[in-house]
């Protein structure tokens, strides 16, 4: 038997793409550009914007003699048995591959921002909670995991990381994002790309680009961002896990920026993606992106128009379904509209991506080969570790944490007996299954009271829920109350419901109008307050609140991102001493609700100033958090040194452990720029490095700083090393500097290519 040069596994995958696709109709050819999703909502109550009002009818049986690119969400629709699902997903590629000419399979992807979003798939911390770790290897091995379970069940493609950077917190998905620092998001965010890459699996880097800096922080506004902002800021993150991920997919935001839709956008999509930065892999349009060209940024009349400008652009792959890439886009062709060789352009990129996975080959299979557990106690333990390294503890002026073992605790606080408090709103409880009430959660998900009854079974525990986390009702203060005199100490646990599209007051769609706690939260604490008795802030969030009416009335108070299934203990474990917390805040807590939006990437106009009365100082700053242990920093502040534009310097600093047990610091390097050619922030994280260090044990971290972590974009548009003065600080957060080591790089302006340094190496060391 001939086999099919596509078919032979000896030539390269570029020859074997281009005989394929010579053999193709232009509707197999264009069948490869989009995906279906089967059992998708049409109610009005979905999971994607406009889900509603975008689905398509179609045929399946007819659909698939074409051949399909991709499948939609096979999991993540609505609960199946993982099991069930894993047979059910090979069945359809069964379908597929036996419909079409080819007996091409489909790529199979699926949410997972948090864990796979699945049923019964194990609920890891949200994004913003890995920024609060600091600490990317661990970040590494979760992804992994998570990898590791969707190839278990037969999925190919995971649609994360976000790596949008928070430019204004009340905005909805927040919690998604790893924080407001571009330096953190991207070494973060590289992270969970590599373990993701490393399982098999295509990771697919969101939004691209500009997402975040939605004006008034409305999901899908446009972005105001400027060209220095959206280079400096906006796009570091996207280049880092390229370059030190290796993603192999990117894609397009919904937002338009300065009136062109990012999904037809040729400049950011080909230009700079693809030309400049020379990315190889498939891009794919966020769910009905493609549509909205033409339903809500109106430009683009009709659903062939819009096929055509995001092909231009260069979106490869429809998703979720096939509105514009399916009957409309082989019209547009054979009618002379859109030119075919646009199609044979994603549809390359689409099987050369399939020809990576092994879908092009004649003994692939779609029964995976290993059994699917998808909340092993593996994951289970790393989800624990990575909620405790995410809990951040924000202030303990009196050492009234950690509780004692036998004290009298009255909980209070609409999110201390929820389950879902743990959770984002792309887990799958909070995604799914609020639309299957009947099904249970599948997953054990501890909240904080139960936890606390079992770190603590000595103390004397009592419960009152107080308010609910949304709504005016007070009509519970009076037993919260009753049950806080009656105690030692209250633990108040307030916070965020996530959810969807106003249906949550964090999550996709939920953007806050102000930085209050929502509801009556608010007005609760301060009646636990009044009792005297003294109390501990408990926030289970996807955002920062505004803290500061209470700063210096409360005990202590302790901030957790959505810290997932394991967070309830985490949480407790903290509480009571177990734990010694270790978090650090990647975004700014506010004063007051109306003292944002700020973050701490700011020029000196952004900073407090004589000539305005509102002072955007926050009350807990980015990088923010503290220990029940004590770390002295050891380093003399060198004399001023000269560095080349070209040159690197060492800066180091030793932290010893001066209290009685292990804990961990997060050394962060900032850079300051005192004058150059365009604003600069005052501050901005260039490097940092997580350690840890038994009691009286010091260790020696070393920066090797090059002067490339001095660049920004400059007047003509280039990114430039300028010379001039420059302070390296060694902090414990943007406003706790401990050291400072001044040099002045000398020589030309140096223009950069994509080739400079984009990460500052660390080195630690054992310091005696």
């Amino acid at each position: 038997m001939t086999t099919a040069p596509w078919r032979d596994p000896a030539l390269p995958a570029a020859a074997r793409v281009d005989d394929l696709l010579s053999r193709m109709t232009l509707e197999e050819k264009t069948a490869q550009l989009y995906g279906v999703w089967v059992g998708a909502s049409t109610d009005g109550d979905g999971v994607a914007p406009h889900q509603h009002d975008m689905s398509v009818d179609h045929d399946w049986d007819e659909l698939i003699t074409r051949g399909l690119g991709q499948l939609t969400r096979s999991f993540g629709t609505a609960p199946v048995d993982p099991a069930l699902g894993v047979r059910a997903l090979a069945r359809a590629q069964r379908r597929i591959t036996e419909a079409g000419r080819f007996g091409i399979p489909a790529i199979a992807h699926e949410e997972c921002l948090a864990g796979f979003t699945a049923w019964q798939a194990t609920a890891y911390p949200v994004p913003l909670a890995w920024g609060a770790t600091w600490d990317p290897p661990l970040v590494e091995e979760m992804a992994r995991r998570i990898g590791d379970d969707l190839r278990s069940a037969g999925v190919h493609q995971g649609l994360a990381p976000v790596l949008d950077v928070v430019r204004d917190p009340r905005w909805g998905r927040v919690e998604e994002t790893i924080g407001e620092d571009p330096y953190l998001v991207g070494t973060v965010g590289s992270a969970y790309v590599r373990g993701l890459e490393s399982a098999g699996v295509v990771a697919t880097l969101k939004h691209f680009a500009g997402y975040a800096s939605s004006a008034g922080a409305r999901n899908l506004a446009p972005v105001r961002a400027g060209v220095r902002e959206f280079a400096d800021v906006t796009l570091p993150p996207f280049e880092m896990a390229l370059r030190e991920g290796g993603a192999r997919s990117v894609m397009a935001a919904y937002t338009e920026r300065d009136g062109v839709p990012a999904s037809a956008d040729p400049e950011l999509l080909t230009g700079l993606l693809r030309e400049e930065w020379g990315f190889t892999g498939t891009v794919v349009a966020d769910y009905f992106g493609i549509g909205f060209l033409q339903t809500l940024h109106r430009v683009a009349g009709t659903p062939a128009e819009a096929a055509h400008a995001a092909l231009e652009a260069g979106i490869d792959v429809e998703l979720p379904t096939l509105k514009c890439y399916g009957d409309p886009l082989p019209a547009a062709v054979r009618s002379g509209q859109v030119p075919e060789e646009l199609v044979d352009r994603a549809a390359r990129r689409v099987l050369l991506q399939k020809c990576e996975l092994g879908l092009l080959e004649e003994d692939w299979t779609p029964e995976p080969a290993t059994e699917v557990n998808l909340d092993s106690t593996g994951n289970r333990i790393l989800a624990r570790r990575l909620a405790e390294e995410s809990v951040v503890l924000l202030d303990n002026p009196d050492g009234l944490l950690p509780l004692a073992p036998d004290t009298r605790i009255a909980v209070v606080g609409p999110r201390a007996a929820d389950a879902l408090a743990m959770l984002g709103c792309y887990s799958f409880p909070s995604h799914v299954l609020t639309h299957h009430p009947e099904v249970p959660t599948g997953i054990e998900i501890p909240t904080v009271l139960d936890a606390l009854r079992t770190e603590l079974p000595d103390a004397k525990v009592t419960f009152a829920q107080g308010c609910e986390v949304t709504g005016p009702d007070t009509s519970g203060f009076e037993e919260a109350i009753a049950r806080t005199a009656e105690a030692d100490v209250c633990v108040a646990v307030l916070g965020d419901r996530a959810g969807l599209f106003g249906r949550g007051t964090s999550g996709e769609g939920c953007d806050a109008t102000d930085l209050g706690l929502p509801g009556a939260q608010g007005e609760l604490l301060d009646a636990l307050i009044a009792t005297g008795v003294p109390v501990v802030l408990v926030l289970l969030t996807g955002r920062p609140y505004a803290l500061g009416r209470w700063h210096g009335r409360l005990g202590a108070v302790v901030q957790a991102f959505f810290p997932g299934e394991e967070g309830g203990p985490a949480v407790a474990g903290v509480l009571s001493g177990r734990v010694n917390p270790s978090g650090r805040l990647p975004v700014s807590v506010p004063q007051v609700p109306g003292g944002q939006p700020w973050t701490y990437l700011q020029p000196p106009l952004g900073l407090a100033g004589e000539v305005s009365n509102l002072d955007p100082t926050p009350l807990y700053a980015f990088g923010h958090g503290r220990s029940y242990t004590a770390f002295a920093w050891e380093s003399s502040d060198p004399d001023p040194v000269e560095v080349g534009t070209d040159g690197s310097y060492d800066v180091s600093v030793t932290v010893r452990n001066t209290g009685d047990r292990e804990g961990a610091e997060v050394v962060q390097l900032y850079l300051h720029d005192p004058v150059a050619s365009v604003t600069r922030p005052d501050m901005r994280l260039i490097g940092y490095q997580r350690v840890t260090a038994a009691p009286g044990e010091a260790v020696r971290v070393t920066f090797r700083f090059h002067a490339d972590l001095s660049s920004f974009t400059d007047r003509a548009g280039r990114r430039v090393v300028e010379p001039g003065a420059l302070e390296l600080r060694l902090a414990a957060s943007s406003a706790d500097v401990r050291h400072t080591a001044r040099i002045t790089l000398t020589g030309p302006v140096r223009v950069l290519g994509t080739d400079r340094r984009l990460r500052c190496d660390t080195e630690v060391s054992g310091a005696g």
